[in-house]
């Protein structure tokens, strides 16, 4: 993605429930759904990590679910 939005990659996703969850119930996120949308439909999704994890394929499916991606220790 851009620097801020926009280009090839994921750049839509809800920060905000995630947060107010945290401070509020004191659930914190494992990870945060980005998605790339394209005329209004998901074309590709990836996990937002916790610093410092960063979002590995799994090894198997296709690369655009964020489900075939695991957080993981650099």
């Amino acid at each position: 993605m851009g620097h801020c939005r926009g280009g090839t990659g994921p750049d839509t996703f809800d920060g905000l429930t995630p947060l107010v969850d945290w401070v509020e119930r004191g659930v914190a996120p494992e990870l945060i759904v980005a998605a790339q949308i394209v005329d209004g439909k998901a074309v590709r999704t990836r996990p937002l990590c916790p610093y410092p994890k960063v979002a590995r394929w799994i090894g198997t499916g296709t690369l655009d679910d964020a489900a075939n991606f695991d957080c993981q220790e650099p």
